[in-house]
């Protein structure tokens, strides 16, 4: 059985895609751009949120780069209140962590989302004892898919890289993963489609959390 299962956190632990549409269309909205669609929301999440906010004024019409930081600073605000908007579990991942932790897994939780509203919103959904580390995207760490902040997961928890499941929705994830020589599990439930996690590499491809548990008692 693996002993360290670190998973991220937007479409993988919980479905979190109203609380970014919310948040990057009220942006907009305060810059006097139009809104966007949540489909084209859902593919630009994954690289973190300057990454989000980039593509997301492009979307809008706003071509140039020259009002980034001016969205980053209202996006960044608005997504602190709004975080944890509509944000549920998905179906089966309560009972899965849960088990593993039973079983004498740690557990873990890796984002490149801002590292506050990570902690708020893996608190507030599962509580603040289900997850023995939570990590967001935070100043002197690399954001994913580098390898660093899940390496140190393993050093801190005293386990090593290949006996260390990663599992995420998209190829970023996969990426992390991979990079961190840990075996990589892509969920299909998630903000990325089954070809892209196949395309991305990942060892397995997982359609209910059931089939998680499967594969980490093996």
């Amino acid at each position: 059985m693996y002993r360290l299962c670190i998973f991220d956190l937007d479409g993988t632990l919980a479905d979190t895609l109203d609380s970014l549409v919310i948040s990057v269309n009220k942006t907009l909205k305060e810059m006097g751009l139009s809104p966007i669609q949540a489909e084209r929301c859902r593919q630009f999440v994954g690289n973190g949120a300057r990454v989000l906010m980039e593509k997301s004024l492009l979307e809008a019409g706003e071509p140039t780069p020259r009002r980034l930081d001016e969205a980053m600073e209202i996006y960044g605000r608005i997504f602190d209140e709004n975080c944890t908007y509509h944000v549920v579990p998905y179906e089966g991942v309560t009972e899965l962590l849960q088990d593993l932790k039973q079983e004498g897994c740690k557990l873990a939780v890796l984002s490149n989302k801002p590292h506050r509203q990570t902690v708020h919103v893996v608190e507030s959904v599962f509580g603040k004892d289900m997850f023995h580390r939570i990590q967001g995207q935070r100043e002197g760490i690399p954001r994913k898919p580098d390898p660093k902040a899940a390496l140190q997961f393993a050093e801190e928890l005293g386990v090593l890289p290949e006996d260390t499941v990663y599992i995420g929705d998209s190829e970023v994830d996969i990426a992390t993963g991979t990079n961190a020589h840990m075996m990589t599990i892509g969920v299909e439930w998630g903000f990325r489609s089954r070809a892209i996690l196949q395309e991305a590499g990942a060892a397995h491809i997982v359609s209910t959390p059931e089939e998680i548990r499967k594969l980490i008692r093996e």
